[in-house]
């Protein structure tokens, strides 16, 4: 048995295990299983992959994405580049190799949308709230499209600005405002990012890498305010298909 598997510290909610349980089902790959690998500690994971021989790939999600390098043999380009880890390949000679997909997923969904509602990616600033490794594949991926961004945070030690410092006019200079935390995430759906939506106008796009609920309150007050929104489900099957093509050339 071919086994694959989602790495984090609360589970319940998980998109993945849906996800390539039905795409095994709809490809015939009756040899191959997802599996939900909740710890509640990193240093949990050696033990973990010990007892999985049959691991091929992994996904690995909050906590984790940084703490997990550590324990890795090397890294892809792309992980070197964003920092953070959220695919691990487990090679036949053993080598576990880290690779980040966040990247691809997150830069393909907003050229998407971006194209879908007419806005001009090249003639923006955006807004990165939250500092985690999510945001670290944000901040790769709006690098490589050279758009400048500022990242916020509650602790102006870990951020360009912070969130007290998001004015009136900071909103009327960046145009594209990106949600990397997990505020608004089922079941506390009655969060959001602590910033003045009031000076949002039809010309912002706010991108949430929340994709459940569909609709966040980040998106939510967003819209009464005119702005476009897009959360992060595009993004996730964008990255989830990435991973496949990385463990497929091991899986068989």
């Amino acid at each position: 048995m071919n086994q694959f598997g989602l790495l984090g510290k609360t589970l319940t909610h998980s998109f993945s295990k849906k996800y390539f349980s039905e795409k095994f089902e709809n490809e015939g790959l009756i040899n191959h299983s997802f599996e939900l690998f909740e710890i509640p500690t990193i240093e949990d994971f050696p033990a973990l992959v010990a007892s999985k021989p049959g691991l091929y790939g992994m996904n690995v999600t909050i906590p984790y994405k940084e703490q997990v390098i550590k324990y890795l043999d090397r890294l892809d380009v792309s992980a070197q580049e964003v920092g953070a880890v959220n695919v691990i390949k487990f090679e036949k000679n053993g080598t576990k190799t880290g690779y980040n997909s966040d990247y691809y997923g997150f830069r393909q969904s907003l050229i998407n949308y971006s194209r879908e509602i007419n806005f001009d990616l090249k003639n923006t600033n955006a807004l990165i709230l939250g500092t985690g490794g999510a945001a670290k594949a944000v901040v790769a991926a709006l690098k490589d499209m050279h758009i400048d961004y500022k990242i916020v945070s509650r602790d102006q030690g870990k951020a360009d600005i912070t969130y007290a410092a998001v004015n009136e006019s900071v909103i009327q200079q960046t145009t594209l405002i990106i949600n990397s935390t997990p505020l608004g995430t089922y079941p506390n759906t009655n969060e959001c990012p602590d910033i003045p939506y009031q000076y949002l106008t039809k010309d912002h796009l706010l991108f949430d890498l929340v994709y459940n609920p569909e609709e966040t309150l980040f998106m939510k007050k967003g819209r009464s305010y005119g702005a476009h929104a897009q959360n992060g489900l595009e993004m996730l099957h964008l990255q989830a298909e990435k991973a496949w093509e990385i463990w497929n050339t091991s899986a068989s």
